[in-house]
């Protein structure tokens, strides 16, 4: 599986976008969306930090386990969100065109927060994705 990953990371150019992504949130505060294997393998195997990442959120987290830590990071259920006020949500799920959406029209839509794939798709590839799916 960290193969694929690796792969599906090198053919989309993601090191080169993570470097754009580090320059434009400079200053801005993030909270990365989606905690699996593909999380996992971003945070094994690249330089996060110029992301100044607050906290991680993902469904199965709850308000049981909110601040506790996960890979370092604080644990933030998806419904508070927005009581820790992020510049930026960054999305890290291999499928993330309808979570972004969801997050734009249903979670963050009266605010001035932003939600990014953190692993974004050549616009060729995501229109290949939009139309098969």
């Amino acid at each position: 599986m960290s193969e694929d990953f690796r792969t599906h990371l090198e053919n989309i150019g993601f090191e080169k976008y993570l470097n754009k992504l580090k320059k434009k949130l400079k200053n801005k505060t993030s909270i990365i969306y989606g905690a699996g294997s593909f999380f996992k393998y971003i945070n094994e195997n690249y330089d996060l930090s110029g992301l100044n990442i607050i906290g991680i959120s993902d469904m199965k987290f709850d308000e049981n386990n909110e601040g506790n830590d996960f890979l370092g990071y604080k644990m933030i259920p998806k419904d508070k969100i927005l009581s820790y006020k992020p510049d930026y949500v960054l999305v890290t799920t291999l499928k993330y065109i309808s979570i972004v959406e969801d997050f734009e029209i249903n979670i963050l839509n009266k605010t001035k927060i932003k939600v990014l794939p953190l692993a974004k798709l050549p616009i060729l590839q995501l229109i290949k994705d939009i139309w098969i799916n």
